[in-house]
C-alpha cells in the first residue's frame, strides 16, 4: 500500500500540528516544517509514529526565499531516504503569524513582514516544490475569515489572505494540466495561540466571539484538522479553485 505524503508548513504548533495529526490518523505520511520549535516538531513526529504513521521534520523559515532551493533539495532527499518516494502528494501552506495594527498606525515594516510570510513565501515555496508534487496532487492554502468580514486592526493581514484566495484560483487553472487541485480554507476564530491566544485564554473574549457564531461556540483546532483531512481526501477530489469557509457560521 502506498501512503500519500503531505508537506505542511508550520506543523510544529497550532493548526498545522492538528492538521498533521488528523492526516496521519487517515494514513497520510507527513513532512512537517518548523521555524524555531525543534522540540515541538520532534514531539509531533513521535505522536505521528505512535498512531502508526511516518514523519520527518525539517527546518524552514518561509520568509527567507533564498533558502527555498536548498529546502527543495532537502525535501527531495528526505522523500528518497525516509519514504522511498520521488514526489509527495499534498502541500499545505499553513505557516503564518497574526499582526494587529490599525491602518492609520501600520508601518512599512509590518506590511513587508506580512507580505513575506503570507504571500511571497507561499508563492515561491510552492513554485520551488512543484516539481516534487505528484501529478494529481493537492495544494491547500490557508486564508482567513477576515477576508469575508471586517474587524478593525486586521486590514493588512486580511489583504494578504485575500491575495492568497485569488492566487489559489489562478493556480487551480494553471496546474489543471497536471490534475493538481488547488483550494484554500478560511478558518474563523479558533482556540489556539494565534494573535497571543486571546480567543483561547481570555474567557471574556471567547464568550464575545462565540456570540457571533451561528453554532454558538468558538472553533477548536480539531474542527480545522478534520476539515483539512477531508478536503485533501479523494472524497473532495472534484473541489478545485475554491475557498472553504470553516468558521461555524461566524458573522454571517
Amino acid at each position: 500500500m502506498t501512503h500519500p505524503i503531505g508537506l505542511i508548513t508550520g506543523a510544529s504548533r497550532g493548526l498545522g500540528r492538528n492538521m498533521a495529526l488528523h492526516l496521519a490518523k487517515r494514513g497520510v505520511h507527513i513532512i512537517g516544517t518548523y521555524r524555531s520549535g525543534a522540540s515541538e516538531a520532534e514531539t509531533l513526529r513521535q505522536e505521528i509514529e505512535a498512531v502508526g504513521g511516518k514523519a520527518a521534520m525539517l527546518a524552514l523559515d518561509v520568509t527567507d526565499t533564498t533558502s527555498f532551493p536548498a529546502f527543495a533539495a532537502t525535501v527531495s532527499e528526505t522523500l528518497k531516504t525516509e519514504f522511498g518516494r520521488d514526489r509527495f502528494d499534498y502541500l499545505v501552506n499553513n505557516a503564518g503569524n497574526g499582526l494587529f495594527s490599525n491602518f492609520i498606525d501600520a508601518t512599512e515594516e509590518q506590511f513587508a513582514s506580512l507580505v513575506a510570510t503570507h504571500l511571497q513565501g507561499p508563492v515561491f515555496l510552492t513554485q520551488k516544490l512543484l516539481p516534487l508534487i505528484a501529478d494529481g496532487g493537492r495544494v491547500l492554502n490557508v486564508s482567513s475569515s477576515f477576508v469575508r468580514f471586517t474587524l478593525p486592526g486586521y486590514s493588512l493581514y486580511a489583504a494578504m489572505k485575500a491575495a492568497v484566495e485569488v492566487l489559489s484560483r489562478y493556480l487551480a487553472v494553471e496546474l489543471g494540466e497536471r490534475q493538481i487541485r488547488v483550494n484554500a480554507i478560511s478558518p474563523g476564530a479558533i482556540e489556539t495561540d494565534f494573535g497571543g491566544g486571546a480567543v483561547r485564554d481570555d474567557e471574556g473574549v471567547n464568550a464575545f466571539v462565540a456570540k457571533g457564531i451561528a453554532l454558538g461556540r468558538v472553533g477548536l483546532p480539531d474542527d480545522i484538522g478534520c476539515a483539512v483531512a477531508a478536503i485533501l481526501s479523494d472524497d473532495m477530489a472534484w473541489a478545485n479553485g475554491t475557498t472553504f469557509d470553516i468558521s461555524g457560521g461566524q458573522l454571517l
